[in-house]
């Protein structure tokens, strides 16, 4: 049986398209894998990672494929996905937390989702998902319904095949399950099984016992901060947008230049710069508080999400796959924030990222999540809190070649907006836009009543 979906474009396409779904299947392992109850980390049982991430990868079409123009990319994928689940095989599993809080994974081979559809209309006709809206981008993803006492997949796929010949893979992955990296990982591990070779380059790696915390401290005391956050007139709401703004070269070039001609006349090292992410993130954290209209009286915090894979002693060893990051904040006065030099700001925020490459840093921040974990607390962010991720460097688009070339457009959609507010994501350019080389995009889900304003500080960059 097959389901038909009739949709209208996105705003900026006005053509509409039609969506034909096959019958959802279980794709499972290839060969017998280990029957196990898996423990998660410290980092990976955080109650906010517990939800499913979901992108889109956008191929086009190759007529030079290997295997012909004929190939089809939905049955390559699928044989793909259960040679791969033989490595990863926890991702056949079923997710579930259990009555003292924490999260497992049961390794039972029940096998992955997997849907394929058949849309009757070109990719450059939907723009290759470049500024999608969500209805229009989330037919694309498919995550089915679970009612089981086993828990809930931690991984599905749909992928759509499009009248031109290319395609694209709607993945959700479970966050307690993978960072960025580790997703990446896996998708790289798939892509390079249908591509013809016979084993992983990157064999997959569990030890998830490595980044378990042990509980410390009182936590009301380190969380006191929380009560001088500052308030928004838009904060909290349900009224919630989208907004996906390209940041040139010329752009960033020109905001790193007017940091340093800030600073000219302090005397620092020779070689003192800043880095993209510091200067950008410096300049968001800004945009946001102006956005949100946040009381000056109050505080507000940015959190940049630092790797940990090479800061643990011993280091995680290359294979790792789970949550291994850490949030690096900084806090100050809304007032500073809006009226402030912001060179001051970047400043602050490179040495949150020193203050966070160290190994005494990891331990005792996993101490301190292990006991916010155990005593079931929820640390509050919305409005005063920033939250920046860069996944420019995952290797997403150019390093992923299921054999249509790599992907020219990576697409995060965040359908549960809400959780998502405060986060920012730094991302790769679509790559069939030439003017946007060197430069990046920045996803943001903010209030509609606050957008207007941070569009007009981010056309001001």
């Amino acid at each position: 049986m097959s389901v038909s979906v009739n949709s209208s474009m996105a705003a900026n396409h006005d053509m509409p398209f039609f969506l034909v779904k096959k019958d959802a299947i279980l794709v499972k392992p290839s060969s017998a894998t280990p029957s196990d109850v898996l423990s998660l980390s410290t980092i990976d049982n955080d109650y906010v990672f517990e939800q499913i991430s979901q992108t889109i990868y956008v191929y086009q079409a190759n007529t030079n494929h290997p295997n012909g123009a004929d190939s089809d990319p939905a049955h390559l994928i699928r044989e793909a996905l259960s040679r791969v689940l033989f490595y990863y095989y926890p991702l056949a599993g079923k997710l579930k937390r259990q009555s003292d809080g924490t999260l497992r994974i049961k390794c039972n081979a029940d096998g992955v989702p997997f849907l394929e559809a058949t849309a009757n209309c070109q990719l450059s006709s939907l723009g290759y998902f470049d500024g999608i809206d969500t209805k229009t981008a989330k037919q694309f993803l498919f995550y089915p319904e679970t009612d089981s006492d086993d828990g809930y997949h931690p991984l599905a796929l749909q992928v759509t095949k499009f009248s031109c010949g290319g395609f694209t893979i709607g993945m959700g992955l479970s966050h307690s399950v993978c960072d960025g990296t580790g997703a990446a990982q896996f998708f790289r591990a798939m892509a390079e099984l249908a591509s013809g070779k016979t084993e992983p380059s990157v064999k997959p790696v569990w030890e998830r016992e490595r980044l378990a915390g042990k509980p410390s401290g009182d936590p009301i005391t380190l969380l006191a901060d929380a009560a001088s956050m500052a308030a928004s007139p838009h904060w909290p709401t349900t009224d919630l947008v989208h907004g996906l703004f390209n940041i040139t070269s010329d752009g960033l070039i020109k905001l790193k230049n007017s940091l340093m001609t800030e600073i000219e006349n302090e005397t620092l090292d020779e070689s003192f710069s800043f880095t993209t992410i510091e200067a950008l993130g410096a300049y968001v954290w800004r945009s946001r508080i102006r956005a949100f209209e946040l009381n000056p009286d109050g505080k507000s915090i940015f959190h940049l999400a630092v790797g940990i894979r090479n800061i643990t002693n011993p280091p995680l060893p290359p294979g790792y796959y789970g949550n291994a990051f850490l949030s690096s904040p900084s806090v100050l006065p809304v007032k500073d924030l809006h009226e402030g030099p912001l060179s001051n700001v970047a400043k602050m925020i490179k040495e949150s990222k020193k203050r966070a490459s160290n190994n005494d840093y990891v331990v005792n921040t996993l101490s301190f999540l292990e006991t916010v974990r155990q005593q079931r607390m929820k640390i509050e962010g919305g409005a005063a809190s920033t939250i920046l991720t860069d996944w420019r460097r995952l290797g997403l688009l150019e390093e992923v070649d299921f054999g249509w070339k790599g992907a020219v457009n990576i697409v995060p959609v965040l359908l549960n907006i809400v959780a998502f507010v405060e986060v920012c994501i730094l991302l790769p350019p679509c790559s069939l836009d030439p003017a946007a080389k060197g430069g990046l995009r920045l996803l943001v889900s903010l209030p509609r009543a606050a957008m207007a304003k941070f569009e007009e500080e981010m056309n001001a960059l």
